[in-house]
């Protein structure tokens, strides 16, 4: 079954394997190029998995991620951190503001494959 991914990044070098790998994958994929443009697809749309930079324009992952999980409309909107930031501390603090997993940049595409499939297999 298809499931609706939106990778939010601004990094264009990113974004486009991305999509590819996601529609691969057989989802549906929507694009927003920073946090302001992410919360904004999220809301209008609500998306089953969000692949989230945590370094954009405008509001940051972090932002976006808090916003998403105040608000309960959005509960069931799963979130998958994506960042450069591979410290314990920030991956704590992704964590902490409620995403759902975060995996450190660069990655290979089989990890995120297997994470995105294991967050959309949970209820």
């Amino acid at each position: 079954m298809s499931k609706h991914v939106l990778i939010a990044d601004d990094e264009p070098n990113l974004v486009v394997p991305l999509e590819f790998l996601m529609r691969r994958e057989g989802h549906r994929v929507t694009v927003a190029r920073d946090g302001d443009e992410a919360l904004a697809a999220i809301r209008r749309d609500p998306p089953d998995l969000v692949l989230l930079d945590v370094m954009m324009p405008g509001r940051s992952g972090m932002e976006v991620c808090q916003a998403v999980r105040e608000d309960p409309a959005l509960s069931g909107v799963r979130i998958l951190m994506l960042s450069a930031k591979g410290r314990e501390a920030d991956q704590a603090k992704g964590r902490a503001l409620g995403a759902d997993g975060y995996i450190t940049k660069p990655f290979s595409t089989r990890e995120l494959a297997e994470a995105v499939r294991a967050l959309l297999a949970t209820p």
